[in-house]
């Protein structure tokens, strides 16, 4: 069955059409002049367009490059009399019409004919739609490395809400792979096709924020030399990442919002908006519960946010993966070093597995990228990230010891300098917090009495 449009100024013919078709099970609407037929095809999606060339006012060529303009996957089948044959058949030739028709007593049956031929085409092209799909939709997937239970869950969950226009919100420990869902939701959905785009609302001061988001004007701020497309606007159409979006701050939640609510941008230093279609995927290692509760994070906007709710497993509650990530990142890194590793050993395998891993699937790839680039044999042998920290404090207090309490009397070895010192202390007082916090590092923050964007930065500092 499919949904037919007719235009012919002969009445008789639509008519005849009309009822012929209809018994064929199609759905038809019939219009009797070239301008109505091009205000139905703005307004509404029509499987086969079927339109007499010659026409008073707007003729049947007109109507079929309207068509091809707005609607190019409707097929369209050009009714003609002897005198625009030749036009016929150039339109065939160039690719706008599918199929041509003269005017004859076996006219309905042609057009059945026709329409036939148009819709198996339409069939066939939206299976291999489908089939593409399909295979995006396996590759994006295969990136999510895992075969556990909560990973199949996960991975049925992304098949599920791909599919909607909602917007979603990823809650994950840093590390777990949050933006690798987002992109195969994206992928996986009807915008694949179009942008990706991705922002770390964490990197950037409120200021540029806003501009790289929302864009600007020449001659909005100092610096502003020339108009830019904010992010949203590049994605139009597609999917933007707004990761670590507890990071952005009150005046940019309220903005936020706003481009929720309205789906319109206002660039810096601009008085108009710009429409935009753009699915919202966010992302945060906090909890915005929480968040909302101190009043750090709005609640109007963590509602927004949070229509489809997905949660990634910490790697400590699918050790059955770690054994296929460790292959994997080994065969990419040994592979990028042009090293013959065939294998993890069997005693590093079981430590890896054993390793409780608070900075989850990244963690483990640097740690396994680290041993490769060491690896001598054939077999991996993999060092534990625990015992990096641990010696390193031992190093910084110079006696290969653990580190004095605050406030204790203490010998110091002759010639340690003060900075070196203090960074054993900071890089131990940072590890014990993680090891409290079960590898959370917004508790680990909150065990230190110290900021979460502090605590990231001396994580960074001291290569945690």
């Amino acid at each position: 069955m499919a949904n037919i449009l007719v235009c012919d100024d002969e009445r008789s013919i639509c008519e005849m059409l009309d009822i012929s078709l209809r018994r064929e099970g199609h759905r038809v609407e019939t219009v009797q002049a070239g301008q109505t037929a091009k205000n139905k095809i703005d307004g509404a999606l029509y499987d086969v367009i079927i339109t007499d060339i010659k026409m008073p006012n707007i003729d049947g060529i007109e109507v079929l490059r309207h068509a091809h303009r707005v609607s190019p996957d409707s097929a369209v089948i050009l009714i003609t009399a002897v005198d625009d044959y030749e036009a016929a058949v150039q339109a065939v030739k160039a690719g706008g019409a599918t199929d041509y028709i003269r005017k004859s007593p076996g006219l309905v049956d042609e057009i059945k004919l026709a329409i036939n031929r148009a819709v198996e085409k339409l069939n066939l092209s939206k299976q291999n739609f489908a089939l593409r799909r399909d295979a995006a939709t396996r590759n994006s997937l295969d990136n999510i490395i895992g075969s556990s239970g909560a990973m199949e869950k996960l991975k049925q969950t992304v098949r599920t809400v791909a599919s909607t226009a909602s917007t979603v919100l990823i809650h994950g420990e840093s590390g777990t792979g949050k933006e690798l869902v987002a992109r195969a939701v994206h992928v996986c959905s009807p915008r694949a096709t179009d942008a990706f785009v991705s922002v770390n609302c964490g990197a950037f001061p409120e200021t540029l924020l806003e501009s790289e988001l929302f864009g600007y004007l020449k001659g909005a701020f100092t610096g502003a030399n020339q108009n830019k497309r904010g992010l949203f606007e590049v994605a139009d159409g597609g999917t933007i990442f707004l990761d670590e979006i507890s990071e952005m701050t009150m005046a940019m939640q309220v903005k936020l919002l706003r481009v929720l609510q309205e789906r319109t941008v206002r660039p810096v230093g601009s008085a108009s908006e710009i429409s935009i279609d753009v699915r919202v995927i966010a992302a945060t290692n906090r909890d915005l519960d929480k968040a909302v509760a101190e009043n750090v994070f709005r609640e109007d906007l963590y509602y927004r946010l949070n229509v489809i709710p997905i949660r990634v497993p910490p790697l400590r509650e699918r050790r059955e993966d770690i054994p296929l990530l460790a292959n994997h990142f080994l065969k990419k890194y040994a592979s990028a070093a042009g090293r013959s590793i065939l294998r993890v050993n069997a005693p590093s395998l079981d430590s890896l597995c054993g390793y409780e891993w608070p900075g989850n699937v990244r963690q483990l790839e640097n740690t396994v990228e680290r041993a490769v680039a060491l690896e001598t044999t054939e077999e991996l042998h993999v060092e534990l990230p625990a015992e990096r920290p641990k010696a390193r404090a031992a190093a910084a207090s110079g006696d290969g010891g653990s580190l004095p309490e605050v406030g204790s009397t203490v010998s110091l070895p002759e010639g340690i300098g003060m900075e070196t010192y203090v960074a054993g202390i900071e890089r131990s007082l940072l590890q014990t917090a993680l090891n409290q916090s079960g590898g959370v590092q917004t508790k680990a923050a909150d065990v230190l009495g110290i900021s979460y964007r502090s605590f990231r930065h001396l994580m960074k500092k001291y290569g945690l």
